[in-house]
């Protein structure tokens, strides 16, 4: 009889063993195993661009004491650099930063006349609004102010002896499209179009003084790379 309940007595306890490291395992495979979320990269506001910007100009404007005068003023090929802060994912302030030589020529009643040269920096500062729900492409459009530098300014000689083109400011409109390869790089196009229209002081031979106005009116047209940091 006592051989039968230490029999029964070790069945039990061998069963109560079992039950419970049955119930350890079932606890180690019910409890969630955590993982760390992956690290968020944060967000940085900067992007850059650099693009090849066709200068193509309106080619009109007029000489004050010369009936039926006109001016052509010649298209030009530069590289350009914009940087852009985005305030948020939509809204962005941009501005571009090159210089484009150009050459003056008279039209009209003044056609074959050589003007001279001159070099243009043109800041433009405009506000944009970024699509993003297109994927990877982020269409954009954009308005906003161009103030224009003359510099290295030259008088063809000849039937001009002077020239001094006049700083001037222009309201500028954008649209433009970048297509995002990875998180950082993409490609992009982007057109502005100006209303620049500088006045002009000059000289004749002889000493006569000449003024006027250069209605350049440029369009803008870049192509490039971006890189969003």
């Amino acid at each position: 009889m006592k051989t039968m309940k230490r029999v029964a007595s070790s069945l039990l306890a061998a069963m109560l063993l079992s039950l419970c490291s049955l119930s350890a395992k079932a606890a180690d495979v019910a409890a969630p195993v955590y993982k760390a979320p992956p690290p968020i990269e944060a967000w940085n506001p900067w992007m850059i661009r650099l693009r090849a910007l066709g200068v193509v100009t309106r080619d009109s404007g007029h000489v004050d004491q010369v009936a039926g005068s006109g001016l052509n003023v010649s298209d030009t090929v530069v590289p350009e650099l914009d940087i852009t802060y985005f305030f948020t994912p939509n809204i962005a302030a941009e501005i571009i930063l090159g210089v484009t030589p150009h050459h003056i020529t008279g039209a009209g009643t003044l056609s074959g006349v050589d003007v001279g040269k001159v070099w243009l920096l043109p800041p433009t500062l405009t506000l944009q609004y970024h699509f993003t729900n297109f994927g990877p492409f982020k269409p954009y459009v954009g308005a906003g102010v161009n103030y224009t530098v003359f510099f290295n300014q030259s008088a063809a000689g000849g039937v001009v002896t002077g020239l001094d083109v006049h700083n001037a400011f222009a309201p500028a409109l954008q649209v433009g499209l970048d297509y995002m390869i990875d998180r950082h790089w993409g490609l992009n196009v982007d057109v502005k179009k100006l209303w620049l229209r500088p006045d002009f002081d000059g000289t004749l031979a002889g000493g006569v003084p000449i003024s006027g106005k250069a209605n350049l009116d440029p369009w803008l047209i870049g192509a490039g790379v971006t890189y969003k940091f």
